[in-house]
Order: C-alpha cells, then structure tokens, then sequence
C-alpha cells in the first residue's frame, strides 16, 4: 500500500469514527454524555481537516 492509500484509508476511519460519535450522541439520554462525544466529534473534525490537507 503507498503512503498515499495509507492517508485516504486513515481520513476513512475518522470519518466513520465521527459517524459513530454521533450515532452515540444521538441515541444517549445522558445530557453529559451527549456534550462529550460531540466534544470529541469536534476533535474528529480537526484531524479530519488535517489529514486532508495531507492528501
């Protein structure tokens, strides 16, 4: 696998890593857990961004 294919399969899995998030943000009752995985949603946007400057 080149270095190029390597970088897409990573935004691929952050992208679905996100997906998830949100999946769990949505499906919770606990107000503080659904702060916290869109929190971390919004950490998954910025390395998202950056792998994509990288490719």
């Amino acid at each position: 696998m080149t270095v190029s294919s390597n970088v897409k399969q990573c935004l691929a899995t952050v992208k679905n890593i996100e997906a998830g998030l949100s999946t769990l943000a949505s499906i919770t009752g606990d107000e503080k857990a659904q702060r916290l995985f869109h929190e971390e949603m919004l950490v998954m946007e910025e390395i998202k961004q950056d792998i994509m400057k990288r490719i």
